[in-house]
């Protein structure tokens, strides 16, 4: 009996991994093909991600599904890379590493603005998911930066979003990188002033 139910469970396994890349494939495409075009139809998506029509809308019963879960993907992206970073850099370079991922995903979203204008208009549509997440995560990066000497006391996750507004302004469609780049490195400049300066374990 328990080898039996062993079977069952590894046999489900590589289904669920199957699911879950057939997904995520989907999801990639979608972002670039909804990106160039807010009205790709979804059988081109389907198509384009390797899978038939009814994999995918199991996974996307509607346009509105596929766009928000678009969204939410990203955002889930770059809230978790935050501690991702933190784990593995001193806090100021994850900090602007951290940029460069909230600036991709600030691309995707201008690129999906129209289908995602579309997905919510409707009065029955999803909503348009929060940014409590991204705050949180700004906040985290802040919090290390700040513990560790290398930024100004005091700066808030709404003040370090405020600042990087211009990254809004960029036209996804351009080579928006150096520019973005540029933008950043301004701003840590700025984060930098009045810092008291990297703080330490060792012994003196």
């Amino acid at each position: 009996m328990g080898e039996h139910k062993d079977a069952s469970r590894s046999a489900e396994t590589p289904q669920r991994a199957d699911a879950q890349r057939n997904r995520e494939r989907i999801l990639a495409v979608a972002v670039t093909e909804l990106t160039r075009s807010a009205d790709t139809p979804l059988s081109v998506i389907a198509k384009k991600a390797g899978v038939g029509q009814g994999t995918f809308y199991r996974n996307f019963p509607s346009r509105e599904a596929l766009v928000m879960e678009i969204y939410r993907h990203e955002l889930r992206q770059v809230a978790d890379s935050a501690d991702q970073l933190l784990g593995t850099r001193e806090p100021d370079r994850a900090l602007r590493e951290w940029m460069d991922r909230l600036a991709r995903f600030g691309m995707t979203k201008a690129g999906l603005a129209d289908a995602i204008r579309q997905a919510t208009s409707s009065p029955n549509g999803p909503a348009k998911p929060g940014h409590d997440s991204l705050l949180h995560a700004t906040d985290r990066l802040l919090r290390a930066c700040e513990g560790a000497g290398v930024i100004r006391p005091g700066v808030t996750a709404d003040d370090l979003i405020l600042a990087l507004g211009g990254l809004w302004q960029l036209d996804p469609g351009s080579d928006w990188q150096p520019r973005a780049a540029r933008l950043f490195d301004l701003v840590m400049d700025g984060l930098r002033v009045g810092a008291p300066g990297r703080r330490t374990t060792d012994a003196p």
